[in-house]
């Protein structure tokens, strides 16, 4: 087995580079002195631009998403972000590396964010009818395969191993944090439909390297696909009342807030407001903190397509020795 030794994360524009990477997206494009591969590369800390110029471009007659290749180039910059000019690019077989050198994961395991995920519906749900559905669903086996191995997105926010779990797990927490200001918010239904809201992106897009759109999530989409699974297990609560039954459907409906965002009703009730909005901060969150990772302080990250804007890493106030100390939020991003 070949042993990978550099990741991305240690590459900075000026250095010389050798190793194996995992090829996520390549195409071919036109320049004045030739054709040439746009690919995005990638392992397991993150992923980098890369470009095969003429005249190695025009050797290369393919590669597939999911690739993974030998490369050999230096890293310079373009716009501000460190890119790879490759001028040795070769393919080699999957069997002979460890895949899980190549793909990027949540810094908490994703079987352990499952586990916290269950015990806080454990410790949360104290109706009946609520908890025998998430039981149903947790205890599926292909469901919970497919959240274990689910990214929360396939760019944009918690794009990794255990991503769906860990934004899953921290809308949770927001709801229950938020709910608790308003008596009339219904934290049980909340932590029911957190745990649905989601569901349909484990299986929109694929958990392999290429992390690529599957059919079903490009022709029907996550949020039909999480109601369709949602709608195959109330059918088998019968004990749940309709009234509720059409609430939970209605905040997983919602959820995505306005028509825009590819919500078919914006959110009508207490509950679907707190949902929206713990979702909607949860992702902001993830892709600010992703966006402005390894930037100083008083630093502008690169404009963000997903915000519509550059963020500022600003100085904070310093804290006390022992806040300083403390063990990091257990679903910090990796």
């Amino acid at each position: 087995m070949t042993i990978k030794q550099t990741y991305l994360s240690d590459l900075a524009p000026g250095d010389l580079v050798a190793d194996l990477f995992a090829v996520t997206a390549a195409q071919r494009r036109e320049a004045k002195n030739g054709r040439y591969w746009q690919i995005t590369l990638m392992d397991k800390t993150g992923q980098m631009e890369a470009r095969i110029w003429a005249p190695t471009s025009l050797s290369v007659a393919d590669i597939p998403r999911g690739a993974i290749a030998k490369v050999e180039g230096a890293v310079t910059s373009y716009n501000g972000q460190a890119q790879i000019n490759i001028t040795t690019f070769r393919l080699v077989d999957p069997a002979s590396v460890d895949l899980a050198d190549f793909m990027a994961v949540s810094a908490t395991p994703a079987a352990e964010l499952l586990a916290q995920v269950e015990a806080l519906l454990e410790s949360g749900l104290t109706y009946a009818p609520w908890r025998t559905l998430c039981a149903m669903v947790l205890t599926d086996p292909e469901i919970r395969t497919a959240l274990i191995q689910a990214p929360g997105a396939k760019k944009v926010h918690h794009a990794y191993v255990g991503g769906l779990l860990e934004h899953t797990l921290a809308v949770m927490r927001l709801t229950q944090s938020i709910a608790a200001l308003y008596p009339e918010a219904d934290q049980e239904i909340l932590l029911v439909a957190t745990l649905f809201h989601d569901l349909g992106k484990a299986f929109e897009i694929s958990a392999g390297l290429d992390r690529e759109y599957t059919d079903a999530g490009r022709l029907i989409g996550h949020l039909v696909l999480g109601m369709e699974i949602l709608d195959r297990f109330l059918a088998q609560v019968p004990e749940l009342p309709e009234g509720l039954a059409l609430h939970l459907r209605h905040l997983v409906v919602s959820h995505h807030g306005q028509p825009e965002f590819g919500t078919p009703r914006e959110p009508m009730t207490v509950e679907a407001f707190i949902l929206h909005f713990a979702d909607n901060l949860d992702a902001k969150i993830a892709t600010t903190r992703a966006a402005l990772a390894g930037c100083p302080p008083l630093s502008w990250s690169e404009r963000i397509p997903a915000l519509g804007r550059a963020v500022f890493e600003p100085l904070r106030t310093p804290r006390p020795a022992s806040a300083a100390t403390a063990p990091a939020n257990d679903t910090a991003q990796a």
